[in-house]
């Protein structure tokens, strides 16, 4: 009797667990102890201003307490593998399914990664090939670049009359690993004078490599390792010496009692820099590389990474290297034209997967592309690509703005693939700001009202329809609506730009007036990145503002990120007759306790690790002894907690008034950043958030009156409502004398602009023209390209 009423007790929870997932009393980041239902087995978009708690709901709290729960159903082994998870903050969160989690973060850095090692697509290629390729060459690690052919002989144990025994046998590897450059497809020659001033002893200071000081590790390790005298000059060296401190691969020593590893420099300098894609490198680390390494395409493998023997093995006169280079629109045709019934599982497998791209606008890639080079909308789509013919169901899909990086054409076919995944019974979960994703929503859940501390409420769920009569921001712009200016500005110059021919572009002659606000439109793949970062950003007095991901660790904040530490340091210690040194976390003002982290963080091994308020400097990361020194009757950690609003006040006048660091408030302020403190970690900051404090340390004045302005998609993260201020941002620097030129997909900045570039027609080997240049208004009235079309829809023309 009392198991039937337990039951009966349950049994409404237990319903309402199966049709939604509840959470009550979410506080991760801003989040105000809120509490949601969201439908299960719909199509549920999450919308408010960049900052107000969105990710921190979906991510950070939903997704992230799934994901935790399936690691604990692992073993306490394989736990000990993975990474640690914390438990949100939250105090119910249940009717939670597996979740597959599809984000903005970028693929693998690895120059060995591409698209097709990324994918499933290369590795059925491979397969493909070791079946039907003539000659025959081997199994399918003989067409990867990633493995190498090697030969060899070691003993072994077996069982022989029923004892142990050790017999040596000979073993062969064969891999498609091109030998000459072992699979990068590219040989590096190293300029000696930029690693060292051979005139110089180490200790003197000879090496000029970024990070190598004899002050610290690499000092002990040159003194320690005896393989030279650190006090004689290097062009002094023997042959041995030298060769020892250049070429001496890593080697087990011990200096002072203590195990070290001494590497030579060029394979330090291979395995720290030329092992990752050079766009993903610090810019002081970047410059390094261009200055210091030449990079050549093989001569063995022409680029292509593979052994002569893997090019050598076609199918239908096609060799594996061959089909990797195609478009992928191309492969697909290739693939859909082999006939061979005992391989037909495989084929319809990758013809599969290859459509797949197609359809999620990828068709212009090729599976040779390098993972590192994609976008974090295309690396978000690529992730994508696995689950689309998935049979999983009732599983929750959360995605991260997937129409980042779409032209509106391309948008409309996102929308199709999220309905798909829905309709086969699964929970969808987006994060989005752009009205055509949030008109096809089952249900939205609208977080606000602000960002930041002004956020973290749920001020509206419901239907689209009721949305759009609501009073919430959201509500109020998503029928926005911008129209085409009146007064165009009229162009002081121009960049001439001839036979560019990057990637996929066809000669292109264009001139991009300067003075003015250029918009490049095209569909995704259409050749405009590649036009700009081809032809235009190394030049003199360019700023570009790209897509690459700010670097930056928990003691990463927006204070370091801009430099505003810099002169509040300064005024620190000039007004207190200190070094400068104190008032920074990471330096010598640093709390002993924990090291100027503010918290401590405890390791449970296999079970997920804590980290708690450090009890000595209660979370502000400063020695108490520094706290004594102010500044305008402020402290230092009492500066850093201040939002930048309330900064710019305090450095605005008064004896605390800071030029320096007022005009780099102010410009975070023009970004929309008012909101968040100075000492928040860069790793706290949302998508959106970390896009425009990028763009704010780039907007500061440097004193170059013609500086041209490059921006890649600056409406990325943005709400409806911050467009509009975007624009009047990007109108302040166009009027003060210098050019901008913005990548941008949004019809409110097309809407905007000066002049239009409009590349295409299409993507890949398909686009790559410039099929119109000229106002917004010629643009909608020639009415003969996709964007024109869209365009025109837009602002009702």
């Amino acid at each position: 009797m009392m198991t039937k009423a337990i039951a009966e007790s349950q049994a409404p929870h237990l319903a309402d667990s199966h049709d939604r997932i509840r959470v009550q009393g979410a506080r991760v980041n801003n989040l105000k102890n809120i509490n949601v239902d969201i439908p299960k087995r719909r199509l549920t978009v999450f919308t408010g201003v960049s900052g107000s708690g969105k990710s921190s709901l979906v991510f950070a709290t939903i997704a992230a307490e799934s994901t935790r729960m399936i690691n604990e159903t692992y073993s306490a082994f394989i736990q000990g593998f993975m990474p640690s998870m914390d438990r949100p903050d939250v105090d119910v969160l249940d009717g939670l399914t597996t979740a597959i989690i599809v984000d903005q973060q970028r693929m693998g850095t690895n120059v060995r990664s591409t698209v097709g090692t990324a994918t499933d697509a290369g590795a059925m290629l491979r397969i493909l090939f070791s079946r039907l390729g003539t000659p025959h060459i081997g199994s399918p690690q003989a067409y990867s670049f990633n493995v190498a052919s090697i030969s060899g002989a070691g003993a072994v144990s077996i069982q022989r009359g029923g004892e142990t025994v050790k017999e040596r046998r000979s073993f062969s590897i064969t891999g498609g690993m091109c030998p000459r450059c072992e699979g990068r497809g590219s040989v590096t020659d190293i300029d000696l004078s930029a690693l060292y001033d051979d005139a110089l002893s180490l200790n003197e200071g000879a090496l000029t490599i970024p990070g190598y000081s004899m002050d610290g590790w690499y000092g002990r390790i040159f003194r320690g390792c005896g393989y030279f005298d650190p006090d004689k000059p290097i062009r002094n060296f023997t042959k041995k010496q030298l060769s020892d401190l250049l070429h001496k691969e890593p080697t087990k020593i011990k200096v002072d009692g203590i195990n070290l590893t001494y590497s030579g420099l060029i394979p330090a300098i291979q395995k720290s820099y030329l092992t990752k894609d050079i766009d993903s490198l610090q810019p002081h680390i970047r410059a390094f590389v261009e200055r210091a390494v030449t990079f050549s395409l093989c001569p063995e493998c022409s680029g292509t990474r593979l052994s002569e023997a893997a090019r050598s093995s076609k199918i239908a006169g096609v060799n594996i290297a061959d089909a990797s280079a195609m478009q992928i629109t191309d492969l697909a045709a290739w693939v859909g034209s082999l006939d061979e019934p005992s391989m037909s599982p495989l084929l319809k497998s990758l013809a599969h997967t290859l459509d797949s791209f197609v359809d999620i606008g990828l068709g212009y890639l090729s599976l040779d592309r390098p993972s590192g080079t994609l976008s974090g909308g295309e690396s978000q789509r690529t992730k994508m690509i696995r689950h689309l013919g998935s049979s999983l169901t009732d599983v929750t899909y959360v995605f991260d703005e997937p129409t980042i990086g779409l032209h509106p054409h391309d948008i409309a076919r996102m929308n199709l693939l999220l309905l798909q995944l829905r309709d086969k019974g699964n929970t969808v979960l987006v994060v989005e700001h752009k009205p055509e994703v949030i008109d096809i929503a089952d249900h939205v859940i609208d977080i606000g009202p602000g960002a930041g501390t002004e956020g973290g409420e749920i001020v509206f769920e419901g239907s689209v329809s009721a949305l759009r009569s609501s009073k919430t921001l959201t509500g109020r712009h998503l029928d926005d609506r911008a129209g085409l200016k009146e007064l165009l500005r009229t162009s002081t110059g121009t960049l001439e730009i001839r036979g560019a021919s990057t990637h996929n572009l066809q000669d292109v002659d264009v001139d991009i007036p300067l003075g003015v606000l250029v918009v490049l439109t095209g569909v995704a793949g259409s050749g405009k990145s590649s036009l700009i970062n081809g032809s235009i950003v190394h030049r003199n007095g360019v700023v570009s503002v790209d897509q690459a991901a700010i670097k930056g660790s928990r003691r990463s904040n927006p204070a370091t990120y801009t430099g505003l530490l810099d002169p509040i340091r300064k005024a620190f210690a000039k007004a207190n007759g200190v070094t400068p040194a104190l008032f920074s976390a990471n330096s010598e003002g640093a709390c002993p306790q924990c090291n100027g982290a503010g918290v401590i963080y405890s390791d449970l091994a296999m079970m997920a690790g804590v980290s708690t308020i450090c009890e000595v400097c209660e979370g502000n990361r400063f020695q108490a002894s520094v706290l004594e020194y102010t500044f305008g009757g402020r402290d230092i950690s009492q500066v850093l907690a201040m939002s930048v609003i309330e900064a710019e006040e305090f450095f605005s006048g008064g004896e605390a008034k800071l030029t320096a660091a007022h005009s780099i408030l102010q410009r975070l302020v023009d970004v929309g950043l008012g909101y968040i403190s100075l000492g928040q970690p860069l790793t706290t900051l949302s998508g959106g958030e970390r896009q425009r404090l990028k763009l704010a340390a780039k907007l500061v004045d440097k004193g170059n009156a013609s500086a041209v302005y490059i921006l890649d998609e600056p409406t990325s993260g943005l709400h409806l409502a911050d467009v509009e201020n975007l624009l009047a941002l990007l109108d302040r620097i166009v009027d003060s004398g210098k050019s901008v030129i913005v990548i941008e997909h949004h019809q409110a900045v097309m809407a905007h602009a000066d002049w239009i570039i409009d590349l295409g027609p299409g993507a890949g080997h398909d686009g790559g023209r410039v099929v119109f240049e000229g106002t917004p208004a010629d643009l909608i009235a020639a009415g003969s390209t996709t964007t024109a079309q869209y365009l025109a829809t837009y602002v009702g023309a």
